[in-house]
């Protein structure tokens, strides 16, 4: 087998690995290594342009790594409002795959997240990840931010979280506006109406926002309820409403789904 066919194989091989999860590419886009894969499906073992089509993503792919850690150290050492940056823990910028096809986006980090550093570790986040288990996915394939970045301050000598306030949010949200558009998400989910409404501008209740596509920058987003809100109101009927609003995104995504997940908390939602 002559050095072309050698490589073409090599990194058909690494594409599989990446696409099954057992190696991750971190920084290259989706659409990068498609885009690859179909070139490399098309071309024969022997032909002269076989070099070029592999050197070509792995640029791309160093380019995506040093943009996503220079805004990540930017984000990280932010201090646009000095009141959060004096009362905060850490920064949490974010976690999963950077090359997402789904992207989750919550409203700002909690106790929990402000100690570990990372979006929705605490009970809402454990659902969370339930949800996204029983999509067929684990939180490392998708990616999960926030709009604000820092925790919330509170009032002195009160305990709990609150919501962020408009004008935090549009200071905070140029940092999530770069992370979206490092990782291209097909489709992204935005948790509750506060994540609603720093993302997509809106104040429109919940009712009116759920089960329906609406549109980011040309991202396909849609809004559910929080998980913390299924916390507090655990009927089975609300807890099919954002089932629902999963398995739209499923299909938007062509995600395969199956008759046991069609039929999730059906028949309490009747």
């Amino acid at each position: 087998m002559d050095k072309k066919r050698l490589a073409l194989e090599e990194a058909k091989r690494l594409l599989t690995e990446i696409r099954d999860g057992y190696r991750e590419a971190p920084t290259a886009s989706r659409a990068t290594f498609d885009r690859f894969q179909e070139s490399l499906s098309k071309t024969p073992a022997n032909s002269d342009s076989a070099p070029i089509l592999i050197t070509s993503p792995l640029i791309s792919s160093q380019e995506a790594t040093s943009a996503w850690e220079e805004l990540r150290k930017k984000a990280l050492a932010c201090v646009k409002c000095p009141h959060l940056a004096s009362t905060r823990t850490q920064v949490v910028f974010g976690v999963g795959n950077p090359s997402a096809d789904l992207m989750f986006v919550g409203e700002a980090p909690g106790a929990d997240e402000d100690a570990q550093g990372e979006p929705f570790v605490g009970r809402a986040g454990q659902l969370l990840t339930k949800i996204i288990e029983a999509m067929g996915l684990r939180r490392e394939d998708i990616y999960i931010g926030n709009v604000l970045k820092c925790r919330p301050d509170m009032p002195k000598g009160e305990t709990g979280n609150r919501k962020p306030r408009p004008e935090e949010m549009e200071t905070c949200l140029p940092w999530l506006k770069e992370q979206i558009q490092l990782i291209k998400p097909k489709a992204m989910v935005a948790l509750g109406s506060t994540a609603a409404e720093g993302l997509l501008k809106t104040n429109a209740p919940m009712r009116d926002l759920r089960g329906r596509w609406q549109d980011y920058e040309g991202t396909p987003v849609m809004v559910t309820y929080h998980p913390a809100y299924l916390l507090r109101n655990q009927t089975l009927t609300e807890k099919r409403k954002v089932w629902e609003d999963m398995l739209l995104v499923m299909e938007k995504l062509e995600m395969p789904i199956s008759e046991k997940q069609k039929n999730f908390f059906k028949t309490a939602a009747k």
